[in-house]
């Protein structure tokens, strides 16, 4: 159950970081958004328990999946210009 938790919680995080990024004005579609989203929330937590701000098996919140899904959404955002 909390990978699947992880999942919506990083869609909704995706969506939310997709407005409040500094790159947000890239044309950036909503299933890539939502998708770097995901994988933000599990960043996010992935660090938490390694920095031991999560228990084992408790996944990120909300905002810790919206700062991890920020995170990712800059570093994507970074490696697209290059290759552009």
């Amino acid at each position: 159950m909390g990978i699947i938790w992880t999942i919506i919680i990083g869609f909704v995080a995706g969506v939310i970081a997709k407005f409040l990024s500094p790159g947000s004005n890239e044309p950036a579609g909503f299933v890539l958004t939502t998708v770097l989203g995901i994988v933000g929330a599990f960043v996010a937590t992935f660090l938490g328990q390694a920095l031991g701000w999560y228990r084992p098996g408790e996944g990120a919140g909300l905002v810790g999946a919206v700062i991890g899904a920020i995170l990712v959404l800059m570093a994507w955002s970074m490696m697209s210009r290059r290759n552009a």
